[in-house]
């Protein structure tokens, strides 16, 4: 506890009512969390196992769980929840199976499992456009996390479009529950219906649940925070530690009023600020202050720093994009000299994904080694999904996932409402979907083309499993996949033949992967099946440890949006494209949304410890023409007596000798 300042001190020890901790940027909120948890442990004797902690990552989660673990000794820790919301909601469902009304083993389906089922709904009714499921599928999903059943979508509906959706949505839902499956959306909003209809069941969780703690509050959305009131109920055993100057994340369902909102579900709340930051350079804050300033607040707070005013804050405007990442990487290349520090010590940020690509050809160009966040995984791709959903169900024919995933890719002209009737008849027969394609009762409640489709795949794939494990495995997985044709599907529905062939070539690649695994086991006394197994099994496997890898700790310049950058701090900081309608975004100009990219560029500065450089193109490419940019507003909004501006006017002939002799002289350094 000496390790906290006298904020941080407030926060832990007040267990008398709910607690709002506004914990500014770099302040401390994690140890706030992690102490407090200690605390309720080791000084209120509340066993562990009656603590949860929340988060939004599985990451973040990981790493409080680690902190707690070498602040509480020996195994008072044990049973403590330390997890995401959507965990928690898994949990729950799991553990309330018969009073949820599903099946053990049911599926979750991820954003692209939604889609492909929202997209045979939708081509079944022939009502909508498949361009817009993305679209739908993000209503579907705001009703869901603003608890909004089908029956009150259709209610709230204002014309014909509106009313369509709403069916969709019923259609939808009504298919997850025939497949025994649920989405991510489900994992919330499950739980927070069976507590509000089953006292006996909420009350076994809250005394299950006796003190809950709830990290970056500022982004949850209406069914979160819906079922941290129903946990709490009366007690008010809670403490929730958030930034209203952080929330970034209104496109998925992020509502920064539900700090607002437990002032008034919790009159008692108390609510306590901590403005110390304990990343960034005093310079950096005020700037960061200044920007934010101009949002309304309801609680308002000023971040602070000991750690010396620090370098001006530096603006340069290139003449083209492509001179700003061509600036962006000499920098990079002559600071890390200057300052004698490493690549990974930087980090350039971005509005959005596109923006990525000059700067990672000025930077191979440069031999600067780098890592992207938030680019696709290769198994994160849907063709190599698709696949691995054959080999899955062919190693495992209980997996109702991949079933689902496959029985229409290529599509097989097998309906929606048949697969909902073999869904029922698995879940009362107790078998996985696969299984209940062969059974006799099956034609009671499917009609005699659908039937006759399910068992030609049903026999299909067996005879493909049979070959695998009887003959050459790579051989009977290439026949697979051309007996299928799924070249011929991806050129179906790729946007250009040369898509349709990258993606062929992951395919085969994946193929080629299996067949090295296969043949590391050659010595090992193993019949095909146990062969084939342990290859799919391996590459699952490789998919885990392919994600965790994100954390990349090699030296390397780390590239990344806005968005992504949430959370981290690096010692110096690019943030590029300090344009009008890169940042503020157009979408967000035309929405009247400037306050949430205004929160997005306040993020942005907070993430530098020591230098912050902006950068912006005086012309950019726009669907392939030249036009002129306007600077951000935003830049206006900053106090000008902490920024230093270069490319504005032309550069004197003294301050480009000064920037040579600087370069130099920290060069001559490296060798004295």
């Amino acid at each position: 506890m000496n390790q906290l300042n006298p904020r941080q001190k407030q926060a832990v020890h007040y267990i008398d009512g709910p607690c709002l901790v506004l914990a500014g940027a770099g302040s401390g909120k994690t140890s706030v969390i992690t102490r407090k948890i200690a605390y309720l442990i080791e000084q209120c004797d509340l066993p562990a196992r009656h603590i949860a902690a929340l988060t939004f990552t599985n990451k973040a989660a990981r790493e409080m769980k680690e902190r707690v673990g070498k602040l509480v000794k020996g195994s008072a820790a044990r049973g403590l929840t330390v997890s995401t919301f959507h965990n928690l909601g898994l949990n729950i469902i799991r553990k309330e199976l018969k009073h949820v009304g599903y099946k053990s083993g049911f599926t979750i389906f991820d954003a692209e499992d939604a889609g492909a089922l929202l997209k045979e709904i939708m081509l079944k009714d022939g009502d909508l456009d498949a361009d817009l499921i993305q679209s739908v599928q993000h209503q579907v999903s705001n009703w869901k996390s603003g608890l909004i059943e089908p029956q009150q979508a259709l209610e709230m509906a204002e014309n014909a479009g509106e009313q369509t959706w709403a069916l969709v949505y019923e259609r939808y839902n009504k298919a997850l529950r025939a497949y025994n499956a649920v989405d991510f959306d489900d994992l919330i909003r499950l739980p927070s219906q069976l507590f509000a209809s089953n006292q006996e069941v909420l009350t076994r969780w809250q005394q299950r649940i006796r003190y809950l703690l709830v990290d970056e509050y500022q982004d949850t959305n209406s069914s979160q925070y819906q079922i941290v009131k129903q946990l709490i109920g009366q007690r008010g055993a809670l403490t929730v530690v958030g930034d209203d100057d952080q929330s970034i994340y209104a496109w998925r369902g992020a509502r920064p009023e539900n700090l607002s909102q437990l002032k008034q579900d919790f009159p008692s709340l108390q609510v306590i600020m901590l403005e110390q930051n304990y990343r960034s350079t005093a310079r950096i804050l005020k700037v960061a202050n200044k920007l934010i300033s101009h949002n309304p607040h309801e609680f308002d707070k000023t971040l602070w720093s000991d750690l010396g005013m620090g370098e001006p804050l530096r603006l340069l405007r290139c003449s083209t994009e492509e001179t700003e990442a061509e600036r962006v990487a000499t920098e990079i290349l002559s600071q890390r000299l200057r300052r004698q520090c490493q690549f990974k010590d930087f980090a350039v940020l971005y509005r959005g994904n596109h923006q990525s690509r000059l700067l990672e050809l000025k930077l191979q160009h440069h031999q600067i080694p780098y890592n992207i966040s938030g680019g696709t995984s290769f198994f994160a791709r849907a063709e190599i999904k698709d696949v691995m959903g054959y080999l899955r169900l062919l190693v495992n024919p209980s997996d109702d996932n991949a079933f689902l995933r496959i029985i229409n890719t290529p599509r097989r002209q097998i309906g929606t409402g048949t697969l909902e009737a073999l869904g029922r008849y698995a879940t009362e027969r107790e078998v996985s979907l696969l299984e209940a394609c062969e059974e006799v009762g099956l034609q009671t409640v499917i009609p005699k083309k659908g039937l006759e489709r399910l068992r030609e795949f049903y026999g299909w794939l067996n005879r493909v499993r049979d070959n695998c494990h009887n003959n050459d495995p790579v051989a009977a997985i290439r026949e697979m996949v051309e007996d299928v044709d799924y070249e011929g599907w991806l050129y179906q529905n790729a946007s250009t033949p040369n898509v349709a062939e990258k993606r062929m070539d992951n395919v085969w690649t994946l193929v080629d992967s299996i067949r090295s695994s296969l043949e590391r086991d050659q010595e090992e006394n193993l019949s095909g099946e146990e062969r084939v197994n342990q290859a799919v099994a391996r590459l699952v496997l490789q998919d885990l440890l392919d994600r965790q890898e994100e954390d990349d700790e090699t030296d390397r310049v780390q590239l990344m949006t806005l968005h992504a950058s949430k959370g981290l701090e690096f010692p110096h900081v690019y943030l590029v494209g300090m344009e009008e309608e890169l940042l503020p975004h157009r979408n967000s100009i035309e929405e009247n949304n400037i306050e949430e990219e205004r929160r997005l560029t306040y993020v942005g500065i907070t993430r530098a410890k020591k230098t912050f450089t902006m950068t912006l193109a005086a012309t950019r490419k726009q669907f392939g023409e030249k036009s002129e940019t306007q600077p951000s507003r935003f830049l206006e909004e900053l106090p000008e007596e902490d920024l230093e501006r270069e490319g504005f006017t032309p550069a004197s002939r003294e301050q480009t000798k000064k920037k040579g002799r600087e370069t130099l002289s920290s060069i001559k350094g490296m060798f004295d």
